[in-house]
């Protein structure tokens, strides 16, 4: 896919609209929607770095990291939010006909919450199409049993629903091991928001890049520390726009 990308702290954010990411799927590869307390970590954390720059479409999904940018640049970034993107993933009829999609899940919980919502928004979905990730460390994020088992089933769509940070990592290795070319996705919790697992976010609150004041309304001691953290994002972006070869 040949798209219009922004370059911010050294990293080619998309510039479209959601419906393009959808159709991107089609040609396969690593789809990663990095949050602002993520992005924030580039410089000290190199292996999430280094899956960022390996994804083939890195999605400006932080609303944080948008609203810095559009303030201070002429060229405005197109947020699609993560939330956004697995609304329209998963009300595609094609891609819910087809139905070939592995889940890769962190919890027998949230793989039967999962499954049991895409089933009813039309997918064909059993226990097949769902994998149990383990604890990876986070040294060494790997995982040959879950390679064997995409290399088995051979699914379109593989959805990683882990934790920031892990997710990207993951998500390159597999795209780098695997003989074939599936569609990657690393959206984390936006299924959960969907299920109801996480925070309820209206979707003005989402247009209006407040999805994080929701999540720091529901659960504060979680989300308030992650989100003061990302506060260094804004020195990141202003050393980069001064001297491009600091990241």
């Amino acid at each position: 896919m040949k798209s219009k990308t922004i370059n911010i702290i050294g990293l080619d954010f998309f510039n479209g609209e959601v419906d393009e990411v959808v159709s991107a799927l089609e040609e396969g590869g690593l789809f990663v929607f990095p949050s602002g307390p993520g992005l924030a970590t580039i410089k000290t954390d190199e292996k999430y770095h280094q899956s960022l720059k390996a994804a083939d479409l890195v999605i400006a999904d932080s609303g944080y990291m948008a609203l810095l940018w559009n303030l201070t640049q002429k060229e405005k970034i197109n947020r699609v939010s993560g939330l956004e993107f697995i609304s329209a993933f998963l009300s595609d009829t094609e891609i819910q006909k087809n139905s070939n999609i592995l889940l890769v899940n962190p919890s027998k919980k949230e793989a039967d919450i999962n499954l049991s919502y895409l089933q009813q928004c039309g997918f064909s979905l059993t226990e097949y199409n769902s994998y149990l990730a383990p604890f990876y460390d986070k040294e060494r994020i790997e995982d040959v049993e879950l390679l064997r088992t995409i290399e088995e089933k051979k699914p379109k769509y593989v959805l990683v629903n882990l934790g920031g940070g892990v997710q990207e990592i993951l998500g390159a290795y597999l795209k780098e091991n695997l003989s074939y070319k599936p569609a990657i996705i690393c959206t984390g919790a936006a299924i959960a928001f969907m299920t109801g697992e996480q925070a309820n976010i209206p979707d003005w609150a989402d247009k209006l890049f407040l999805g994080w004041l929701v999540r720091c309304v529901e659960k504060p001691n979680l989300y308030i520390p992650r989100y003061l953290a990302a506060i260094k994002l804004i020195s990141l972006m202003y050393k980069y726009q001064a001297s491009p070869k600091v990241i």
